[in-house]
């Protein structure tokens, strides 16, 4: 089982030097790969003219831009909400941007109470997250959100 809180403490400590989103998601996102079990990516896609575009990360390469309700990513920004897919062969409208991925959970980020981006993680093991690694994910996003400063971007 993963230690979230482990997790949530290497994250504030990352945030202190540096809260600028690109040096920061791009270490969050090897915190991440590197602490879970069974990734084969982490990272996370940023809000941009309406869309979802690739932000830093860690694994294969991925896919650039990601409509609004559009894969799990697109789905869980438009809907603001957690989605977490046991197999995302079964999931209607998957984007397969990487052939070996079989489960996946995508986590919205907010600025000022607007869906900003999201945290994207992708498992080739099928049913790879549980329960107990959405609720650690979206306390650690909360966390994060505290943490990074996004100024530099326009949504």
């Amino acid at each position: 089982m993963t230690d979230y809180n482990l997790i949530i403490q290497q994250l504030k400590a990352l945030g202190e030097d540096e809260p600028n989103f690109i040096p920061l998601l791009s270490n969050v996102s090897a915190l991440i790969f590197n602490s879970l079990e069974d990734l084969n990516w982490a990272g996370f896609y940023l809000m941009d003219n309406g869309s979802l575009l690739l932000g830093p990360f860690q694994g294969k390469i991925a896919c650039i831009r990601i409509a609004l309700g559009k894969g799990v990513c697109g789905t869980a920004a438009q809907k603001d909400k957690t989605i977490l897919v046991p197999n995302v062969h079964e999931f209607e409208g998957h984007i397969a941007c990487d052939g070996a991925s079989n489960s996946e959970i995508v986590v919205p980020i907010h600025k000022d109470g607007k869906v900003i981006g999201v945290l994207d993680i992708d498992s080739p093991v099928i049913d790879r997250f549980k329960l107990d690694d959405q609720v650690g994910l979206e306390r650690f996003v909360k966390e994060l959100e505290k943490i990074v400063e996004f100024k530099e971007l326009i949504f």
